[in-house]
């Protein structure tokens, strides 16, 4: 198909990439990004793409593993609003693109 990358896992399995989402092996959507969630849509916490500066702000911030994330407001161009143990905050697009959500 087009459109298709190999990525590599951690525990070393292959898995595809379709438009910015990890599917399985057997072909179920894994993780996507969460600048890639629409407006209203509530999903959980994977993790977080990047280093560990911005993993132990996030784990601040209240971004644990399967914790509830609500997108409020995901529109261009305007702030990427989300809630999350109650808390609305506001993230950059780059940090939203790093958090990856199932």
């Amino acid at each position: 198909m087009t459109g298709q990358n190999n990525v590599a896992l951690p525990a070393g399995k292959a898995a595809q990439t379709i438009q910015g989402q990890e599917r399985s092996p057997a072909g179920g959507i894994q993780v996507k990004p969460l600048s890639k969630v629409d407006t209203g849509e509530t999903v959980r916490f994977v993790r977080v793409d990047a280093g560990r500066g911005l993993n132990s702000r996030l784990a601040a911030m209240g971004f644990v593993p399967n914790t509830a994330i609500t997108v409020v407001s995901n529109n261009h161009p305007g702030p990427f609003v989300i809630i999350v143990k109650d808390a609305k905050m506001m993230l950059g697009r780059g940090v939203a693109h790093k958090i990856m959500v199932k």
